[in-house]
C-alpha cells in the first residue's frame, strides 16, 4: 500500500509540474510573438499590448484559487488597449499573443475555482466578449471576422476544459459528503443501539429490585449501583449521539470485542499477507466505551482491506492497539510491499475519509500517510478516561 501510493503521488506531482512548466514556455513563447511585434512598429499602442501581456503571464503565475482580481485587472487592461486601438487606427496589427493565451488560461482556473458557480460564468462571459472585442485590433474586414471567430474557438475550448473540471470537482465533493454522511448516520444509529442497550439494562434492573426489595433488602442497594453505573454509561453515548446529529453529517456492531478483531486478523492471514496483531495487557472489553472499541475495529477492517486491495504484493503486516499515556492508539503498518509503478486505482480514497470522519466524530484523531522507515501506516488515537 505505502509503495503504490507513493509511486501515485509522484507520478502525479510530476505530471502537474511538466503540465505548468509547458504553460509557462507556451505563455513565454507568445510574448516573445508580442516582442517581436514591437520591435517592428512604433505605434504606441503596442507597448500597451505588450504591458497587457507580460501582466497576463504574472496573473497566471501569481493567481490562485477564488481569486478574481487579476482577472479584472487582465481584463480591462486588455479592453483599455482595444479602445487605444481603435483611437488610433493604423495599419499594423495589435493582436496580443500573450494577453489572449493568459485569459484563456484565466477563463479555466475561473470556470473551476471562483465561488459561487454564476460568478464563474459571468467571468467567463466576460472574457468571451474582452476576447471578441480584442480581435477588431487585428485588422479590419474579413480579417477582424476571422480573428474573432478563432478567438472564439479558443474560448469554447477553454471554456468547456474549465466546466469539465468544474463537474469533477464538485461530483468528487458530493462524493466525499456522501461518504461522511452516511458515516455519520452509521455511527448515529449505532450510538442509538448501545443507549437501548443501556436502557433495557436499567428497566431490568429496576424491575427485579422491586421483586426483590421486601424479601431481600440488602440486595437493593447493588442493584441500584448497578442502575446508576448504566445510567452514566447510556448518559455518555447520548452525549457523543447528540454531537453526531448537530453536526449535520459503516458496519453496524455494538457487540464488537476483542475476540472479533483477533478473529478478524486470523481470516486476513489464512487468505493474505501475515498480520502480527499485539493487544496491550492492559486492554480488556471493559476497559474502552463501546462505540471506540467499534470504531477501532472498523479502522482495523479498513486498513487490512485496504492492503489486500492496493498493496497486494505486502510482505507482513504489523498491527498493535496499546494504552499509553491516557489514550488507546491503534497502529497499523504494513511492509515489503512490491515497488510497481502502475496505478491501480485513481480518484479513491473515500474508505480513507469515511473513517477519518468516524474516528474525528468520537473526538479521536487520525493519520494515514507513509512513515520514515518506508511503511505505510494507520494510526488513530481517542482519549480515555
Amino acid at each position: 500500500m505505502g509503495d503504490t501510493h507513493r509511486e501515485t503521488h509522484r507520478i502525479v506531482y510530476w505530471i502537474r509540474r511538466l503540465s505548468e512548466i509547458a504553460m509557462y514556455c507556451w505563455l513565454g513563447l507568445l510574448l516573445l510573438l508580442d516582442v517581436a511585434v514591437v520591435v517592428s512598429s512604433t505605434e504606441p499602442t503596442h507597448l500597451l499590448v505588450l504591458g497587457t501581456g507580460g501582466y497576463g503571464i504574472y496573473a497566471v503565475w501569481r493567481r490562485r484559487r477564488n481569486r478574481v482580481r487579476p482577472f479584472v485587472i487582465l481584463m480591462v487592461l486588455s479592453f483599455t488597449a482595444t479602445v487605444f486601438a481603435g483611437a488610433t487606427p493604423s495599419d499594423d496589427s495589435t493582436p496580443g499573443f500573450a494577453e489572449t493565451g493568459a485569459l484563456l488560461i484565466l477563463t479555466i482556473g475561473g470556470l473551476r475555482w471562483i465561488e459561487p458557480v454564476r460568478n464563474a460564468a459571468f467571468f467567463a462571459v466576460a472574457a468571451m466578449l474582452v476576447l471578441e472585442a480584442s480581435a477588431g485590433r487585428t485588422g479590419q474586414g474579413a480579417a477582424s471576422l476571422a480573428a474573432g471567430f478563432m478567438l472564439f474557438v479558443a474560448w469554447s475550448t477553454a471554456a468547456g476544459i474549465g466546466a469539465y473540471l468544474r463537474f469533477q470537482m464538485e461530483r468528487r465533493r458530493e462524493a466525499v459528503h456522501a461518504v461522511r454522511r452516511a458515516e455519520r448516520l452509521e455511527l448515529a444509529r449505532e450510538l442509538h443501539d448501545l443507549v437501548a442497550h443501556h436502557i433495557t439494562g436499567i428497566v431490568v434492573q429496576a424491575q427485579a429490585a422491586k421483586v426483590v426489595a421486601e424479601a431481600k433488602p440488602e440486595a437493593v442497594a447493588p442493584a441500584l449501583d448497578a442502575i446508576a453505573g448504566a445510567g452514566a454509561d447510556a448518559l455518555t453515548s447520548m452525549r457523543r449521539l447528540v454531537g453526531v446529529l448537530r453536526a449535520d453529517e459503516a458496519a453496524r456492531s455494538p457487540g464488537t470485542r476483542l475476540a472479533d478483531m483477533r478473529l478478524l486478523v486470523e481470516r486476513f492471514s489464512a487468505h493474505g499477507p501475515q498480520v502480527a496483531f499485539e493487544i496491550g495487557k492492559d486492554i480488556t472489553d471493559e476497559t474502552l466505551p463501546p462505540e471506540v472499541m467499534t470504531t477501532l475495529h472498523r479502522v482495523l477492517q479498513e486498513s487490512l482491506t485496504n492492503v489486500r486491495r492496493h498493496a497486494p504484493g505486502t510482505g507482513w503486516v504489523e498491527a498493535d492497539l496499546r494504552l499509553a499515556d491516557g489514550a488507546v492508539r491503534l497502529r497499523v503498518r504494513n511492509y515489503g510491499s512490491a515497488s510497481d509503478s502502475k496505478i491501480s486505482r485513481l480518484g479513491g480514497g473515500f474508505g480513507l475519509v469515511g473513517m477519518a470522519e468516524r474516528v474525528e466524530a468520537l473526538g479521536g484523531r487520525m493519520y494515514a500517510g507513509p512513515t520514515p522507515e518506508g511503511a505505510w501506516e494507520v494510526f488513530v488515537e481517542f482519549a480515555v478516561s
